[in-house]
């Protein structure tokens, strides 16, 4: 069983035609975003409007859609994803996105940290990111501190 998920957003800027997940989001909000889950380690997943969890590895074509808009993926989806994808108990989860895909997130793991909150806007929120890349972990090992 995975016992720690990294979760970050999918993002606007995209690749013309089909790819993987981990080769379609162009962005440099999802890339800050991509980073600081791979310093931070764990079982990566993108949050994808369209498609829902999604591993890098996963092929999927280009679309336009964010979440909380018509046809995005809904919460019961994700849960059925996550089962799917055996991260649905995962001991601990990490969400690097904005409010309405972390609240996505945390519906299914509600014990999720969401270290991005509070940043403000998305340059706050790219500094926050930076300091993750640096730093590894968004929180203590032992879970009692987040990064501010």
């Amino acid at each position: 069983m995975v016992t720690r998920v990294v979760v970050i957003p999918c993002g606007g800027a995209k690749l013309g035609h089909a790819a993987t997940a981990g080769e379609m989001y162009t962005g440099s909000y999802h890339r800050a975003c991509r980073r600081a889950a791979d310093r931070i380690g764990g079982h990566l997943l993108i949050l994808s409007a369209r498609y829902g969890l999604l591993t890098p590895s996963t092929r999927i074509e280009p679309y336009e859609l964010r979440m909380g808009q018509p046809g995005a993926v809904d919460v019961a989806t994700l849960r059925t994803q996550a089962r799917a994808l055996d991260v649905d108990q995962a001991d601990a989860v990490v969400v690097l996105a904005g409010r309405r895909y972390a609240d996505a997130a945390t519906a299914v793991w509600p014990h999720a940290r969401r270290p991005l909150d509070g940043a403000g806007g998305i340059g706050h929120q790219l500094a926050r990111l930076a300091a993750l890349t640096r730093t590894g972990l968004p929180y203590d090992e032992d879970q009692r501190s987040t990064i501010q």
